[in-house]
């Protein structure tokens, strides 16, 4: 057996460990949901980092730099500025609000906040996390199929079933235990895979000859000019938008032990992110210039082409089996699992969490009765995994493609919604609606086509919708929580 199954079953006993041990701990829907709100700074901090950047950023950014080259800067830019707004501006009125209402879920917390007897916000949110958050799962299992492919020789469906049957059953034994604290050890391997295998690259590539500035590819609009680089630039950039409505990470904020602990987590999760995003893209940028020097091989076959790889999101398997140690490669390339494992978990969890809180409980009441609703989360990860793993195995989509749908939809139906609900007095429950179905919409139906990315417009008419109908239909009354 070769020293990269060794680290990567080491890996995986050590998450399945986490799993089991976490179980003894989750005994209600609430330990289940956030973790009993017993979490610190640290762990929710990984936490919220690892769940955040899935097989998206340690796959698929790269293939994307391989592809786009210096363009996918703006990515970097847009990510990491949302990610300091959404630590500076969400989180801390999120969890105050979540003690004050006392909410397990985003839409619980909506639905208490405006007195929401019909059930209406409760119903959409939750169905929208669900269809959305379906999608997203599909992502990272269809990464745990490429990199298992290329490290192991799986092909892509057993690596897809492989990784999918350890999410689902960690996920179902712990809760949120299981996912923060494996979430902290996937942020330790995935920062340490984004930042040292760019800086062993880049010292392979100097000791080459001469093979140009690696900030040369095609520039920072693409080799594009006039309106076509700006739309590719905010289209990049408007990757920021999404992360304020992110359910699975603003849920960390409301798992914290205390908001008195917010602001030692968020400098953390900063400290994790600027280095993190930037490395995932050098690992694309030298990629492109390590194809042409004969030093990478896929399936034992030297590439000197970027048409030798049949699939760029698999660049950073393949850099890491031929440019590190055997030993190393095994704890990377379990960064690279660690990574699609963290956010999918996540999902699994909170799609869960809205179902069996905000829609059994709500809506199937006598049903309920005599039921443990613990078991009956456990259940729906099982069933959501299910689905998210035929998803991945009949998708021919990329995970940056798929990840980008899924990130574009929840951020406009949740993001307007839930930052205007914490910091604008007059947001009412009909702009809550409106904006959530608006979001929804018109990331299902573009409205500029593929010309201006969604995650852009539907964004922005989600927000107009929460402002303009909460102006239009005031609320007569809002449950007070202390941010007023």
């Amino acid at each position: 057996m070769n020293p990269i199954t060794i680290g990567f079953i080491l890996y995986l006993i050590l998450i399945l460990g986490v799993g089991i041990y976490t179980l003894r701990v989750t005994r209600t829907l609430s330990d289940f949901a956030l973790g009993g709100q017993k979490l610190g700074p640290w762990v929710i901090a990984f936490s919220e980092r690892a769940s955040g950047e899935s097989a998206w950023l340690i796959i698929g950014l790269p293939g994307a730099a391989l592809l786009s080259g210096l363009l996918e800067l703006w990515t970097v830019v847009g990510c990491i500025s949302g990610i300091i707004f959404s630590w500076f501006v969400v989180s801390t009125r999120l969890r105050q609000a979540t003690a004050d209402l006392e909410a397990l879920t985003i839409p619980e917390l909506l639905a208490k906040k405006f007195n929401d007897d019909t059930g209406i916000i409760r119903f959409l949110s939750s169905l929208i996390i669900t269809f959305f958050f379906t999608f997203y799962v599909a992502a990272q299992f269809s990464g745990a199929g490429k990199v298992l492919n290329v490290t192991f020789g799986l092909t892509e469906l057993q690596g897809m079933l492989l990784g999918g049957i350890i999410i689902v059953f960690y996920t179902l034994m712990g809760g949120f235990f299981a996912v923060a604290w494996t979430d902290l050890i996937q942020g330790i391997i995935m920062i340490c895979t984004l930042v040292i295998l760019p800086l062993v690259a880049w010292f392979e590539l100097s000791g080459m000859p001469a093979q140009g500035s690696v900030l040369e590819a095609a520039g920072l609009f693409g080799g594009k000019s006039g309106w076509s680089a700006l739309i590719g630039a905010v289209g990049g950039l408007s990757w920021g938008l999404g992360y304020m409505g992110q359910p699975h990470l603003v849920t960390r904020f409301m798992a914290i032990d205390k908001v008195e602990n917010i602001k030692k987590s968020r400098r953390i999760a900063i400290a994790w992110a600027v280095p993190a995003f930037f490395g995932s893209m050098f690992i694309g940028l030298i990629g492109a210039k390590l194809v042409t020097t004969g030093i990478l091989n896929f399936n034992g076959e030297v590439i000197h082409s970027l048409a030798q790889i049949p699939d760029p999101e698999k660049l950073m398997p393949v850099m890491a089996n031929s440019l590190l140690h055997p030993w190393v490669a095994g704890i990377f390339i379990s960064g690279a699992i660690a990574a699609m494992m963290s956010t999918a978990d996540s999902q699994l969890l909170v799609t869960t969490t809205v179902l069996t809180e905000d829609i059994f409980k709500r809506f199937f009441r006598k049903a309920a009765e005599g039921l443990n609703l613990l078991t009956i989360g456990r259940v729906l990860t099982v069933v959501i995994g299910v689905i998210g793993f035929i998803l991945a195995w009949k998708s021919t989509d990329l995970v940056f493609e798929m990840v980008s749908y899924a990130w574009g939809g929840l951020g406009a139906a949740f993001g307007p919604a839930l930052v205007l609900t914490l910091w604008w007095r007059r947001t009412s429950r009909a702009g809550i609606v409106g904006g959530m179905l608006g979001g929804t919409l018109f990331t299902i139906l573009p409205l500029a086509g593929e010309l201006i990315t969604p995650r852009l417009t539907a964004f922005i008419i989600a927000a107009v919708l929460v402002a303009g109908l909460s102006l239009i239909f005031p609320d007569s009354s809002q449950a007070e929580d202390k941010n007023g």
